[in-house]
């Protein structure tokens, strides 16, 4: 959201909400250092997918490509069904109404928009992880709230309308287990806070298997819990836009009837996209596998070159160190084609690691672990 401008605007002094400049804007420089590299960047900065979208899932959307209807805010039922069974066959999750699923443009909207859309606002706290995907922080300045990050294990202040949790972590990889989720859970409640879960990464797990907050092992009653999935990352679909949200069946009504009126709606060739993806699970394991390969060829690389691995146990990126101030890691990364993102982009606690995604090539990958060893 941009500031207005202008004279008139200068005069009643109408501004937009004070939002962090945009992160990946400050690796102008050390992008254009490591493209300067005689064999090309390799581009580790960013968690978008390089491989191609499964050809079942273009055929999916191809095939109502003809549809000049006004597709549902709901999802087709179709949608709604395949989520319900995926997520009951992928992660062990049971109780889950198919009234109670949501498609959303991508994740990223809803986790900007979500405070605005459950009514936080001035004077509302959101709580959000001591390291942390940017967006829940903007999320809550776009509603006017206070923004507090909690370190791991750390109980939500009074007056904190919605934590945000998640497991498998962006940036970390670092794994919540049930117990702790139950305990996260069983805070926010203590101080009335509805509680967030971004499940972007679960089925992404290396050295430990990520959980559902909506598992049974975590809540079997589903009460102000709501559950974030992303299809961008398992199914390759960050340009379709494709993700969905489910949980309390009352909050979920809550934000479909406000995303009616906002006109915040899945176009229905993606929602087709979606159900085939959901239906599916053989191309999520063949991408799984890629990036297995990827990160077993550049972990041992950093390891090998000085740097430390912390936690990291799933997802797509390993939270690196070399004991210097990140930006000083960035740049002597950069100085050898390879840009990655300094923890600062993920709060204060990341002032000495950088986030090293596994999403290039396995060409890049290997040339990244090459230069690591040169």
């Amino acid at each position: 959201m941009s500031s207005a401008t202008g004279p008139d605007a200068a005069a009643s002094g109408r501004r937009g909400p004070a939002l962090p400049d945009f992160p990946w804007d400050s690796l102008a420089e050390h992008k254009a250092t490591a493209g300067a590299h005689p064999d090309g960047i390799v581009d580790l900065s960013v968690g978008t997918p390089v491989d191609p979208v499964p050809a079942n899932l273009q055929q999916a959307l191809s095939a109502v490509a003809d549809v000049p209807g006004y597709p549902a805010t709901h999802g087709t039922p179709a949608l709604r069904e395949a989520a319900v069974d995926a997520l009951r066959r992928r992660f062990g999750v049971t109780g889950v109404r198919p009234d109670a699923v949501l498609p959303t443009i991508g994740s990223k909207e809803l986790v900007a928009w979500l405070p605005t859309l459950l009514g936080v606002g001035p004077g509302d706290v959101v709580a959000i992880p001591e390291l942390a995907y940017p967006t829940y922080e903007v999320g809550a300045r776009l509603a006017g709230a206070d923004v507090v990050r909690l370190a791991p294990g750390q109980a939500p202040p009074p007056g904190t309308a919605l934590v945000w949790l998640n497991s498998p972590s962006n940036p970390t990889g670092r794994v919540l287990d049930g117990s702790e989720l139950a305990a996260a859970v069983g805070a926010a409640r203590e101080v009335g806070a509805v509680v967030a879960s971004d499940e972007c990464y679960l089925a992404l797990g290396w050295d430990a298997e990520p959980v559902s907050v909506l598992h049974p092992s975590v809540c079997s009653d589903f009460t102000g819990v709501l559950a974030v999935h992303s299809l961008s990352k398992s199914s390759n679909l960050a340009g379709y836009r494709a993700g969905f949200v489910t949980g309390d069946p009352e909050l979920v009504a809550q934000l479909l009837e406000l995303r009616k009126h906002a006109g915040m709606i899945v176009p229905r060739p993606v929602q087709e996209a979606v159900t085939a993806a959901l239906a599916d699970d053989a191309h999520v394991s063949a991408q799984r596998e890629l990036y297995a390969g990827r990160r077993a060829v550049l972990r041992p690389a950093l390891e090998a070159a000085g740097f430390t691995v912390e936690h990291s146990e799933a997802g797509l990126y390993l939270w690196s160190t070399r004991g210097e101030d990140a930006w000083a890691t960035v740049d002597w990364l950069a100085q050898r084609g390879i840009l990655v993102a300094p923890g600062t982009f993920y709060g204060p606690a990341g002032g000495r690691h950088v986030r090293i995604a596994l999403t290039a090539s396995d060409e890049r990958i290997a040339t990244a672990a090459k230069r690591l060893a040169e």
